[in-house]
């Protein structure tokens, strides 16, 4: 063999041992990981079929055997927290992967919505934590946004173990960094920080199939989800029966077939837009559907060609009907609209083109230059479709696209979460909700099978939730108000409640009454690492804050008993607590109503003739609340039945 042949078969086989290696454990096994410490390490990967394959980690090791598919799973014995060490795997003569810099120590993976996704850069005077945040033995791993229909098996985008550095603990994750710097002041082990969350996320997007199923509610996506897998055109015509449904039932009628209907419509502003500068006051702040609809004439030359439709920029969710026919729905904030017309949608003569469009936040509507919205046809000619628009704000909750990023079910659970598993955790941090608030009478429900849901997926029965409460978020009320903030803090309140592996870090009193997006991730990072002193690492020191037991009344007062004090109650910028309301039995009933405190126990005056049924504690949006322990934790917002002990 010539050396230049012999070079070459050389680097072919270093080239294949390479593949083979790289391929031998899943990508999330890496130089700088942290894994689990005092539990079997769970390990996985792909070898050749029925292959088998050895794994070593200090004096440990193990052979498993892959199956025909070449996927191989094997546990190492458990071991205690430290390092750094290197773990090998190595199948055959040929395949081998060395990972170095290994920890072993406490691993913790944050999830969520926007309000995880939050950076350290922008908190609150972050500027002096990044300069100290290097940290060898801290460890941090992103997980990118990304969507599928079924589970994977690895992460679809390349990840990264980093030791904490200025540079990388900027980008990252401010409730989970805050959190973990905390907690290694009382616990001084490796920790391990996975972050997966999405912004504007449901808790929908981030269960699984069987997980939503169990908890019931969403069988028509699921079923919409599945054929849209196998077929998307199919999916699609099978999504657009579902709402077709769903509209029919609501209005009696199908708007989609009777452009007469909309007749008396108002006309939309020329130019269309976003619909909260229209200076219409009922949509100054209207979030929901709207539907709009417009005409064109075609010549039969026209009709007869093969076109798509460009609807411009649309936020958040469209529906798309041309002629009575479902066209196409999607997901997306300010993102172009461009459908593929079926053949014999159009004719000559007028077409009718109806849009529904879904906003549940800001910048909603139809937006951009008008010229953006046109039929295009196959032979470069187009047609504009300048209006006259008109409109119709329409009351409802239509299910929302499965397969949308944010408000669908499974996508984010299937790309992003579903193939860390059974990645070994000590326990889970949880910063979502908000994307919930319209409909927080499911929370509680959906938030109890999320979390048996992802002890299924990692084989914990028992793993721990540290759960971030909505917090504040609005203008403080004049009266006392019913909103779905209110409802979906009690939900968490009540889901965690019924969990002993789960807790509650309250953050009630450091929102921002005009940002959905507070900026003081410290004081929420050093209560989810309280929290996880008590919960995971039972220290008995530390005690949740003030929690309502039960309310009696007796000689026209209410007296409302908590538990959970770090020393005594004590009311901050006053000298007795705010933030109390009596009810009777009817919603509307509420009332402000004076309170003090009288030892573990706030005491509340009845008003003349109210009989109250219930009791209310910082409820509302933005409420402003002030009673604490001497520790500053502030009591949990909370409802509570008068005579009752706390619902389960």
């Amino acid at each position: 063999m010539s050396a230049s042949i012999f070079r070459a078969a050389f680097i072919a086989a270093l080239l294949t041992s390479a593949a083979n290696a790289e391929a031998l454990l899943n990508p999330i096994f890496q130089d700088h990981a942290v894994l689990q410490r005092d539990q079997p390490i769970r390990l996985w990967g792909t070898a050749a079929p029925n292959a088998a394959v050895t794994a070593a980690i200090g004096t440990a090791s193990i052979t498993a055997k892959a199956d025909e598919g070449g996927h191989w799973r094997a546990e190492l014995p458990a071991l205690p927290a430290g390092g750094p060490y290197a773990l090998t795997v190595h199948s055959g003569a040929d395949a081998a992967q060395t990972v170095n810099d290994i920890l072993i120590g406490d691993v913790y993976l944050c999830s969520g919505q926007s309000n995880m996704a939050y950076s350290v850069m922008g908190a609150i005077d972050a500027g002096p934590d990044v300069q100290v945040s290097a940290n060898d033995t801290l460890r941090l791993m992103t997980v990118a946004n990304q969507t599928s229909a079924t589970p994977l098996a690895a992460l679809p985008s390349a990840v990264k173990w980093e030791a904490a550095t200025p540079a990388n603990v900027a980008r990252f994750s401010a409730a989970c960094y805050f959190f973990a710097r905390d907690l290694q002041q009382s616990v001084h082990v490796p920790l391990g920080l996975i972050h997966s969350s999405w912004p504007g996320a449901n808790i929908t997007a981030f269960m699984s199939a069987d997980g939503l199923h169990q908890a019931g509610g969403n069988d028509l996506r699921l079923e919409a989800l599945k054929v849209w897998a196998k077929d998307s055109a199919a999916g699609m015509t099978h999504w657009g029966d579902v709402i077709e449904a769903y509209w029919r039932q609501k209005l009696g009628t199908t708007p989609w077939t009777d452009p007469a209907a909309s007749a008396h419509w108002p006309l939309a502003p020329e130019g269309l837009g976003v619909w909260s500068t229209w200076g219409v006051p009922a949509l100054e702040h209207y979030t929901g559907h709207i539907w709009f609809r417009t005409s064109v004439t075609l010549t039969a030359a026209q009709a007869a060609q093969a076109s798509d439709i460009d609807l411009g920029t649309i936020t958040e969710e469209d529906e798309t009907w041309v002629n009575g026919r479902f066209i196409a729905s999607t997901f997306g904030y300010a993102e172009k609209r461009s459908y593929k017309l079926p053949s014999g949608v159009l004719h000559a003569g007028q077409n009718d083109i109806l849009i529904n469009d879904f906003c549940g936040w800001r910048g909603c509507g139809l937006f951009g230059p008008a010229e953006a919205r046109a039929i295009k046809f196959a032979d470069g000619s187009s047609v504009s479709l300048p209006g006259p628009w008109r409109y119709q704000p329409v009351a409802g909750a239509a299910p929302r696209l499965p397969w949308g990023a944010t408000a669908g079910i499974t996508v984010a659970y299937n790309a992003m979460i579903a193939p860390l598993a059974p990645y070994g955790l000590r326990g889970v941090l949880w910063y979502q909700g908000e994307s919930n608030t319209d409909t927080a009478e499911t929370y509680q429900g959906l938030l109890k099978a999320w979390m048996a849901d992802w002890r299924g997926l990692f084989q914990a029965p028992q793993l721990p939730f540290l759960i971030v409460q909505l917090p504040d978020y609005g203008l403080p009320p004049f009266a006392p108000e019913d909103t779905g903030w209110a409802r979906l803090r009690e939900a968490q309140r009540l889901a965690v409640a019924g969990d002993a592996n789960a807790a509650l870090a309250v953050t009630i009193d450091i929102g921002d009454h005009m940002g959905l997006h507070p900026a003081n991730k410290q004081e929420a990072g050093r209560r989810l690492a309280l929290a996880a002193r008590r919960v995971i690492y039972h220290d008995q020191s530390v005690k949740p804050g003030p929690q309502p037991v039960r309310a009696g009344l007796q000689n026209n007062t209410v007296t409302v008993s908590f538990a959970g004090n770090n020393g005594t109650l004590a009311a901050v910028n006053g000298a007795q607590p705010i933030g109390f309301e009596l009810c009777a039995a009817a919603q509307t009933s509420c009332r402000f109503v004076a309170a003090s405190i009288k030892g573990d126990g706030v005491q509340l005056a009845v008003p003349k003739g109210l009989k109250p049924t219930r009791v209310r504690y910082c409820w509302g949006d933005g409420p402003v609340c002030t009673l604490y322990d001497a520790t500053r934790l502030p009591a949990v917002p909370f409802e509570l039945a008068i005579g009752n002990a706390p619902r389960p």
